[in-house]
């Protein structure tokens, strides 16, 4: 799914393995945080009794940090976005063929696209790396 690991990606996976004892291997930057991505039994263990774990790691890393769950497939898109983009809202999310389109209100249209369109250029990435789509936000 997710085409390249450069070597920070890479020690950030380690040390949520050490940290976590679950192995994974999806790890991206989403709006100044780290989001891991495990499979969808293993988020408890993950962020670990009353998420300490994942507490832990955004005061070694000195980020926050987010755990959700691997998209199995593309019908899973909107509750990976959803959980991605929280706590922004928006009001649907359309498959289209070649491209995932999100509908949001003017309030949660600038949330999600962010100063110089920061947040929206990282989204596109990790739509394009998980659902090899093209993304917009209308």
């Amino acid at each position: 799914m997710v085409s390249t690991i450069d070597m920070q990606d890479m020690r950030y996976l380690n040390l949520f393995g050490k940290i976590t004892r679950v192995s994974t291997r999806y790890c991206f930057k989403y709006n100044q945080a780290l989001v891991f991505c495990v499979p969808k039994k293993l988020i408890s263990k993950a962020l670990g009794k009353n998420a300490e774990n994942a507490r832990q790691m955004s005061k070694i890393l000195n980020k926050r940090i987010k755990i959700i769950a691997i998209p199995r497939d593309i019908k899973d898109a909107k509750v990976f976005i959803s959980s991605i983009v929280s706590p922004v809202t928006f009001k649907a999310l359309e498959i289209a063929p070649e491209e995932i389109i999100l509908t949001a209100g003017n309030q949660s249209k600038a949330a999600l696209i962010g100063r110089n369109k920061r947040r929206f250029l990282e989204m596109q990435k990790i739509v394009k790396d998980f659902f090899k789509k093209e993304f917009r936000i209308v």
